[in-house]
C-alpha cells in the first residue's frame, strides 16, 4: 500500500481510462478535489488506449488507474505500458469484462463499486414488489377505463395488497442482500434460493432457503438477482416460468441473458403473470414485441441501476477505496479473484 506521500513527498500518480460518453457524473467536482488532494493526476482527461503513443510517458509513472464503463481491456500489454501500476479503482459494477488475469497475477489491487450501483437496483426492485402487489398496472388501466371509483369491484376483494405476501429472491449477490435487508420492515414471507448459501446464512438475511422451483411456485412476487455466467444462462426457461402461480409478478433487474426471452414473452402474451423487466436479450428488444404494449408488464430500458445524479455514488466510492489505498488503510471492495467465477 501507498503513503499519502513517499519519501520524496510525492503523492502517487492517477490516471482516468473510460469513455465520457458513457461515465458522466460519476466523478462529481468534489470527487475530483478529493483525488487532487491524494494523488499527482497530470491530465483529468481519460485514456483511450493503453498502447497510444501520446500517452507513453504518462502511462510509464502511473501508479493508480481510476476507470469507467468502456475502460479499454487491461491485459498483459497494457501491464507493459504501466509498469508501476498497483491499484485498479472500478466506479461502475462489474470489471470481468476488461480486467484479464494478467492483472490479478501481477498481485495489482482491483476494487469496484459495484454495492455503490446495488443501492439504486434494490431501492428500484422494493418499489417494484410494493406496487405489484397491489397490482397498479391493472387498476391503473381499468381506471381509466371506468373513470369511477373502484371501492365496490371485486378486485377489491381479492388477495390486493402487500400484507403476508410471499416474495422469493433469486440470487444472494450484492442487490439481493440489499434486496432482503429493504424488506424486513414489511409483513412478507420471504423465500431465498442461492446455491452457494446455507440455510443458517439465509436466516441470517431474514429468509428461508428454499430450491428455485419451489421458490417459483410458492412466490407472489420473484425477484432476479442472479450473476450472468455461462451456469445460469436461461436459468429461468419456459418449464420454470410455468411453476409460477398464476397472477404472479416475475421482476428482472439482473441481466436478460439469465432468462429464455421467448418462453417470458410467451408468458406474458398469454396474461398469466406480469412481469417488470428492466433487462432484456437482445439488450433493446426489436421494435416489434410485444412487450413495449402488453398491459400486464413494466419495460424499462435498463435504468434500475446507476442513473443521472445517483452516478455520483459510483465516483465517490472509487474515490473512498483510492483514499484508503494511499493511506494504509484496509479496502472495503477489493475484488478477490478466487470468487470471479461465482460473481457478476
Amino acid at each position: 500500500m501507498y503513503e499519502a506521500r513517499d519519501r520524496s513527498g510525492r503523492k502517487p500518480i492517477l490516471a482516468f481510462a473510460y469513455d465520457p460518453s458513457l461515465t458522466r457524473g460519476i466523478y462529481s467536482d468534489a470527487a475530483l478535489a478529493r483525488l487532487h488532494s491524494l494523488c499527482d493526476i497530470p491530465d483529468v482527461k481519460p485514456i483511450h488506449g493503453f498502447e497510444d503513443e501520446d500517452n507513453r510517458a504518462l502511462l510509464a509513472e502511473v501508479s493508480i488507474l481510476a476507470t469507467g464503463w468502456g475502460c479499454p481491456r487491461l491485459d498483459s500489454s497494457a501491464l507493459r505500458a504501466m509498469p508501476q501500476l498497483s491499484m485498479v479503482a472500478h466506479g461502475a459494477g462489474t470489471v470481468k469484462s476488461f480486467i484479464a488475469p494478467a492483472i490479478y497475477e501481477a498481485g495489482i489491487t482491483v476494487t469496484n463499486a459495484v454495492a455503490a450501483n446495488a443501492v439504486p437496483v434494490a431501492e428500484f426492485t422494493l418499489a417494484s414488489i410494493l406496487l405489484a402487489n397491489k397490482r397498479v398496472l391493472f387498476l391503473r388501466d381499468l381506471y381509466r377505463q371506468t373513470r369511477e371509483a373502484l371501492h365496490r369491484h371485486p378486485v377489491m376483494e381479492s388477495t390486493l395488497g402487500n400484507y403476508r405476501k410471499t416474495i422469493g429472491i433469486v440470487g444472494a449477490s450484492h442487490i439481493g442482500r440489499l434486496v432482503l435487508e429493504l424488506l424486513r420492515p414489511f409483513d412478507f414471507s420471504v423465500l431465498l434460493a442461492d446455491p452457494y448459501l446455507s440455510p443458517d446464512a439465509a436466516r441470517h438475511l431474514g429468509a428461508r432457503l428454499v430450491p428455485l422451483e419451489e421458490l417459483l411456485a410458492q412466490s407472489h412476487v420473484v425477484s432476479l438477482h442472479a450473476p450472468a455466467l455461462a451456469s445460469t444462462r436461461h436459468m429461468i426457461d419456459a418449464r420454470r416460468l410455468a411453476l409460477l402461480r398464476d397472477g404472479a409478478t416475475f421482476i428482472n433487474t439482473a441481466r436478460g441473458s439469465l432468462v429464455d426471452q421467448d418462453a417470458l414473452t410467451a408468458e406474458l402474451v398469454a396474461g398469466r403473470i406480469d412481469a417488470v423487466i428492466d433487462v432484456t436479450e437482445p439488450e433493446v428488444l426489436p421494435a416489434a414485441s410485444p412487450l413495449y404494449d402488453l398491459p400486464n408488464v413494466l419495460l424499462t430500458p435498463h435504468i434500475a441501476g446507476a442513473v443521472g445524479g445517483e452516478r455520483e455514488r459510483l465516483g465517490d466510492m472509487a474515490v473512498d477505496e483510492i483514499e484508503r489505498f494511499v493511506t494504509g488503510q484496509p479496502l472495503r471492495h477489493a475484488i478477490d479473484p478466487a470468487l470471479l467465477e461465482k460473481i457478476a
